[in-house]
């Protein structure tokens, strides 16, 4: 059926120089770019990953530094908050007092107005009194 005569070791020398050729021109490049360009990736991977560590702690930082800002400013508004209730009150206790002083004198000043016309009156009544007993007593001598 075969025929082994020097064809198959001829063939066979042909393919095993083919394949060592093959090695040395495609293979041999094509592996050293192939393995070349995964260390790339794995290079760029490696670096991509400790960039994105950084960028997250530093976002972590930021958001740290950030949420004690809003305690600060929180604390700022809540003592500036307290400062003008203080103030507040305290002008609102002034008006008090200054309204009660006034109150006062307006009372003084309407009692002081009271007793002079009062005595306004007193005068008067005595006044007309008499004339009333002068002219009573008047008639009651004529008569």
């Amino acid at each position: 059926m075969f025929d082994f005569d020097a064809t198959l070791p001829l063939m066979a020398l042909q393919f095993l120089l083919l394949a060592a050729l093959l090695n040395v021109i495609f293979y041999k490049p094509l592996t050293k770019v192939l393995d070349d360009r995964d260390n790339y990736i794995r290079t760029n991977s490696l670096e991509a990953r400790e960039r994105l560590a950084k960028a997250e702690r530093l976002a972590q930082e930021y958001e740290q530094q950030l949420a004690e800002a809003r305690k600060q400013s929180q604390v700022l508004m809540e003592k500036a908050q307290v400062e003008a209730k203080k103030i507040t009150s305290e002008k609102i206790a002034e008006a008090q007092k200054e309204a009660q002083t006034q109150r006062e004198q307006a009372a003084r000043e309407i009692e002081q107005q009271k007793r002079q016309a009062m005595q306004s009156l007193e005068q008067e009544v005595d006044s007309l009194s008499r004339q009333i007993l002068e002219k009573l007593l008047g008639l009651a001598l004529v008569k």
